[in-house]
């Protein structure tokens, strides 16, 4: 996998992720994937590809205390921004596939939207299962197919027509296991055969064009691949091109279901 399939961000895009993308798509899911597995009372957990730390902020209100809670992620300028927000929470740089902790070191493990872009996804399941408590819970969450997710559809056909399939294919990388019979199969691969997928809508919502625009291309791994140059081109072709998710006040809003697995051992 290249840093775009592996959602890579430089230290810029991580803090505009975090302040662009958190609330407008990640936040939301986060406190569903939070209230759906609450943290044991004392229990430690664990976020692997915590990112900024939006889920994992969100299971430190959950458990009514940061100290038990871990995030780990494989990118430092995620980590960076993470301390900056919520230094009272454990940070710590580990990949999904080699977790520095000891076998059922944990109540929980979650994983919000970090599967997809796994080296080994497979072995980075085995990980989170080895170092769950054997009474624990894994919970997964992933995005729908980008087919069923029509704004970003619509995005990443545009990316395609202006700058070609390199580009718009770091946009579809989220997207890559909407389908819930081989998600399922993913688990059992990794000896998880007992999992519980839901699906939810998830509704994406922008201040307006341009900041859809900004938020996706700055915030994220295109913001190495688009210049300042194609920015503006592609800036003012969505404008053109992308009206239909365009609100009456301007803003920008369409649907983003997601899955959430969830093993209880």
């Amino acid at each position: 996998m290249d840093d775009a399939a592996r959602g890579q961000l430089e230290h810029s895009a991580a803090g505009v992720y975090e302040r662009f993308f958190v609330p407008a798509l990640f936040r939301v899911p986060a406190q569903y994937v939070a209230h759906t597995v609450q943290p044991r009372d004392g229990g430690q957990i664990l976020d692997v590809a915590c990112g900024t730390g939006v889920l994992t902020r969100e299971l430190a209100k959950a458990a009514g205390t940061p100290a038990v809670c871990t995030g780990v992620d494989c990118n430092e300028s995620m980590l960076a921004v993470a301390r900056t927000v919520a230094p009272e929470i454990c940070w710590q740089h580990a990949t999904a596939e080699a977790l520095p902790f000891d076998d059922r070191a944990f109540a929980n493990s979650y994983c919000n939207f970090g599967l997809m872009f796994f080296a080994d996804r497979i072995e980075a399941l085995r990980e989170m299962r080895r170092v769950t408590d054997a009474n624990g819970t894994i919970c997964v969450a992933v995005w729908d197919s980008l087919a069923r997710t029509p704004g970003y559809a619509a995005m990443c056909r545009l990316l395609e027509r202006l700058f070609g399939s390199q580009v718009s294919a770091a946009l579809e990388a989220p997207f890559v296991l909407g389908e819930t019979g081989e998600l399922r199969a993913l688990f059992a691969d990794a000896g998880i055969i007992e999992a519980d997928i839901q699906s939810i809508d998830v509704t994406v919502r922008f201040p307006s064009l341009d900041e859809w625009v900004r938020t996706d291309v700055r915030g994220w791994t295109l913001s190495s691949m688009i210049d300042d140059a194609q920015f503006e081109r592609l800036r003012l072709a969505a404008n053109a091109e992308l009206t239909e998710f365009v609100q009456s006040d301007g803003s920008v809003a369409f649907s983003s279901p997601m899955h959430v697995v969830t093993s209880r051992f």
